[in-house]
């Protein structure tokens, strides 16, 4: 801050002492228009252009210069010595004075048959400071302001940068904000230039009202738009905040929401935000004309493709007759086509929709028009803003090279694709044309953003109890996309130690290989009078075999040992202490096409795994498991579910370990305990896992009301399952492969602090020897 080199009271004395000459400075360098063309004598009555015409310029003197050079102010001049006198000239060379923004005033006048250029040179910014800001760094400001230290000092300059810091807190928020620029004269005619800020409140949102609307209550227009009422519990959002770029993108989503409600003239007629007499908070008023609701009437197709059958594509038609008319889905259905009719082996497509409007029946009749789009080929795939992350990182996740017909069903999944790798804040692919007509060049565009983890982690749940995490993670390792891991997590009942590498394209190939080193140990006393422990490594690799269907193989190699075991507990448990070598591979197939790995909302999933133990070490057995999952939207955020698992063990050798086997319960069968269905020695209460087991559940999710931003949603959910195992002989011990049922509903809410869910569950088939529960909590966060 320059307060650190001059004290407050002496730097506003200093100010205050040059405000007269600085005021005029300031006053001619904003407005040169205004200064007097030429000094007139006196004694004369005579107009300027009388002054400056007729004789010859003798001489030309230059006067007020202290830093510039003599022959630096004469460059600027369109006259000269011997040059007749000529008004026009004069004042050009007045104007081409001040337009350098070097002189805060400019006088010509003559002085017989000489020329006199009087100027007064803006001062150099010596250093600039902001104070008062406290929400928007110093650096943040420096960034936005033209004006830089050992830079001519204007007016005008420092007024644009009033303007342009205005603007970011605006941006930010903050409309009560006001900026005045302050300088401090100093010797050598330079400045201290200082931006007195004061930020002021945040200005909110204080009501959100719709003129116009008829068929949608306020209530539920507010929900669709971004911008929110300023209430308590927004504390965490700027959405409650105005900004005018959000309220310009609010009209879109309006738009897009009628449109897809079959309101096809609908139009915004007005926006308005008016900052209320506090000047705290915004009122927001939107004026819209709903027009008539529209449905779908008849919907055809055509082509002119060359033995193209348009019934053979008419299943990506996503529009029905009857609906109601959904821009959203006609804009779905477009690239649907797109890429069947690609697959197809057509690469020049292009696709229409064309829209007619019957206003009497209140209907639109669409016609899909599949032609022949222009040939386009793909001249270079340029990339830029990848400052660390490899060309080929990028490049791999095209699925178009240079040389291929241009396909933008393609374009649009290999720029998710590049989105999904989470290297990059922003990802923008665009196309320009090439040096030939029929060649275009495919700019990609990224924004880089910080791929190193250090997070920490806290959580608690019912199976667990309270758990915390650490872990350092890199990404983007060196820039080539590989994945490294250090991770512990620790809880009440398990502790776990890892350290994990993935080259996701290994030899430059589709092929991602890894390895993994773990220790585990494994507290089971509540529901089994055991503890575990399992120290090995494991090494793996993925590949794809076609579309959406993957294979893995892993081969792992571990010490598992069970111990402190209770003279209480159940004999098949005694019989198992002791440590043992698991050497075993195994595979997964996966054909995953769901819209979302973390959180789907449409598509479906089918998993099929197989373990072999027995590649040396003591183990032997075969593992089978097969899993899917379908999902379905209902309505808009209600999505129906369907999951299940199965899985079945053989031993082909050793008798099984209890730690090799199935166990059900909690997660994954609510209402029952973890592991509380099974096989169990009713002497114990110990469960003793199974060989097969199955599992499905239903679930509906569904929005709670709320407002979007609570992040809270509600589920019903119905679980069924069995557990078992053939070959127990002890009466003590009950292995029933009844179904067992349950039924439930439950809240989660993703918070700031992690995901948290609450299930609430009722066994309703069951064996008199399972272990119930009813709640069940969890929650997680990272920080």
């Amino acid at each position: 801050m320059i307060g650190k080199g001059i004290g407050r009271s002496k730097r506003w004395a200093a100010a205050l002492a040059v405000v007269g000459v600085c005021g005029a400075t300031l006053g001619a360098a904003a407005q040169p228009s205004r200064t007097v063309v030429a000094a007139l004598p006196a004694d004369t009555g005579r107009s300027v252009a009388q002054v400056f015409t007729g004789g010859t310029i003798s001489e030309i003197r230059v006067g007020g210069i202290q830093r510039i050079e003599e022959q630096t102010v004469r460059s600027y001049l369109v006259v000269a010595r011997g040059d007749p006198f000529d008004p026009a000239k004069i004042d050009q060379s007045l104007k081409a004075l001040f337009a350098t923004g070097l002189f805060a005033d400019v006088a010509l006048r003559r002085d017989g048959n000489a020329l006199v250029v009087a100027v007064v040179e803006n001062p150099i910014i010596n250093r600039i400071a902001f104070e008062g800001n406290k929400r928007l760094k110093e650096d943040q400001l420096q960034t936005e302001i033209q004006s830089r230290p050992r830079v001519v000092y204007t007016r005008t300059r420092v007024q644009n940068d009033v303007q342009r810091v205005l603007e970011l807190y605006r941006r930010n928020g903050r409309f009560a904000a006001t900026v005045e620029p302050k300088i401090i004269q100093l010797e050598q005619n330079r400045v201290d230039l200082v931006f007195e800020i004061d930020e002021g409140a945040r200005t909110g949102v204080r009501r959100i009202t719709f003129v116009g609307n008829e068929k949608f209550g306020d209530g539920t227009l507010r929900e669709h738009i971004m911008t929110k009422e300023s209430r308590w519990y927004r504390f965490l959002s700027s959405d409650d905040s105005y900004d005018p770029d959000r309220l310009a993108y609010d009209r879109e989503l309006l738009r897009k929401y009628y449109l897809a409600e079959g309101f096809a003239d609908f139009r915004v007629v007005s926006a308005v935000a008016e900052l209320a007499p506090d000047k705290e908070d915004f009122y927001i008023t939107f004026t819209i004309e709903e027009g008539e609701r529209y449905h779908i009437g008849k919907v055809n197709m055509t082509t002119n493709l060359k033995g193209l059958d348009v019934e053979r594509i008419r299943g990506g038609v996503r529009t029905g007759e009857g609906d109601w008319y959904d821009a959203g889905e006609v804009e779905k259905t477009v690239a649907e086509l797109t890429t069947v009719v690609n697959d197809l082996q057509y690469p020049f497509v292009d696709i229409k929709p064309k829209v007619q409007r019957n206003r009497e029946t209140l209907s639109i009749d669409l016609t899909y028009e599949v032609n022949e789009g222009p040939r386009v080929f793909v001249e270079r795939i340029e990339i830029t803003g990848n400052s660390r992350t490899l060309d080929k990182v990028i490049r791999r996740e095209f699925l178009l090279a240079e040389g291929d017909p241009i396909n933008n069903s393609k374009l649009k999944q290999s720029e998710q694709r590049i989105r999904d790798l989470g290297y990059f804040e922003k990802v923008n692919i665009n196309q320009v044309d090439g040096a030939q007509p029929d060649q275009t060049v495919v700019q990609v565009e990224v924004t880089e953003q910080s791929t190193g983890e250090l997070s920490f982690g806290a959580g608690f749940s019912t199976a667990d109890g309270p758990l915390g995490d650490f872990s350092i993670r890199e990404r983007n390792l060196l820039g080539r996309g590989q994945d490294l891991r250090i991770g512990a997590t620790l809880s009440g009942r398990r502790q776990e130690y890892d350290l994990s590498f993935t080259e996701p394209y290994f030899l430059d190939r589709d092929v991602s290989a890894g390895f993994d080193v773990f220790h585990v140990t494994k507290d089971n006393q509540a529901r089994s009078s055991y503890d575990e422990q399992d120290t090995g490594f494991s090494l793996r690799t993925a590949y794809p075999l076609a579309d959406k269907l993957r294979q893995r193989l892993v081969y792992s190699l571990s010490q598992a040992a069970i111990s402190n075991v209770p003279w209480y507990a159940s004999r098949y448990i005694q019989d198992q202490k002791g440590t043992r070598v698991v050497s075993m591979v195994g595979q997964d197939l996966i054909y995953d096409a769901r819209n979302s790995k973390l959180t789907p909302t449409r598509g479906f999933y089918v998993r099929y795994g197989t373990d072999f133990a027995g590649v040396g070490g003591d183990a032997q057995y075969i593992r089978n498991r097969f899993g899917a999952g379908g999902y379905y939207p209902v309505a808009d955020q209600w999505i129906l579910s369907l999951t299940g698992d199965a899985g079945h063990i053989v031993s082909v050798g050793n008798k099984l370990k209890i730690a090799d086997r199935f166990f059900l319960g909690g997660d994954n069968l609510r209402g029952f305990q973890t592991a509380g269905v099974g096989p169990r020695d009713t002497t114990s209460g110990d469960a003793l896992g199974g060989t097969n087991f199955a599992r499905a559940s239903l679930e509906m999710s569904f929005p709670l009301g709320l407002p979007e931003e609570f992040g809270l949603s509600g589920h019903v959910f119905s679980d069924a399952g069995t557990a078992g195992q053939v070959g127990f002989s002890d009466p003590n011990v009950r292995d029933v492969e009844s179904l067992r049922m349950s039924g439930g509903a439950g809240v989660s809410w993703k918070s700031p602090f992690g995901p948290i869910r609450v299930d609430l569950a009722q066994a309703v088939a069951k064996e008199k020897f399972d272990k119930t529960e009813f709640f069940r909590f969890s929650f997680g966060t990272r920080f």
